[in-house]
């Protein structure tokens, strides 16, 4: 994966793919940008064609150990984080790509929505687990989801079968 910058080149991230190709833009758990979420974003690319993009909203950082992960993701700035992933999109779709979709695991999986929602550049997407943190507004989302969530998962509020 190569390291690129969209946005009028302040956001940091990593991309590969014929940028002709249909593109997904891979989000991040709470731990950053690390290599396990790279893997997932070429596995999509090699299997999948895709052209792919991993953001790096914590621009750099990693969490080493839960708390350092905790502390990152507590203090990210959740609707920065959401405008610059609908500046992903703008930039996928700006530089080739016909249509733009997102998957995202954990706190990638509440961003997954909330871009799905925010970003009219964005067609579908595939959260596994993780919902809202009041990104949007669950009765107004009209695009295709494919959720992915665990029957019992008991993080109340985050991605248990009631919430």
């Amino acid at each position: 994966m190569e390291k690129v910058t969209f946005g009028d080149a302040s956001i940091p991230g990593y991309e590969c793919g014929d940028k002709s190709a249909p593109a997904v833009v891979v989000l991040q758990e709470w731990w950053g940008c690390n290599e396990t979420i790279k893997r997932q974003a070429l596995k999509l690319h090699t299997d999948g064609g895709f052209r792919v993009i991993v953001p790096d909203l914590y621009k750099g950082e990693l969490g080493v150990d839960a708390e350092e992960a905790h502390h990152l993701m507590t203090n990210l700035d959740w609707p920065n984080a959401k405008a610059e992933l609908v500046e992903c999109a703008r930039y996928l779709k700006a530089t080739g790509s016909p249509k733009v979709g997102v998957v995202g695991f954990c706190m990638g999986g509440a961003l997954t929505l909330g871009a799905l929602a925010a970003s009219d550049d964005i067609v579908a997407g595939a959260p596994f687990y993780g919902v809202n943190f009041g990104l949007f507004d669950a009765k107004t989302l009209k695009k295709p989801v494919q959720g992915h969530f665990g029957a019992l998962d008991t993080m109340e509020g985050f991605s248990d079968p009631a919430t």
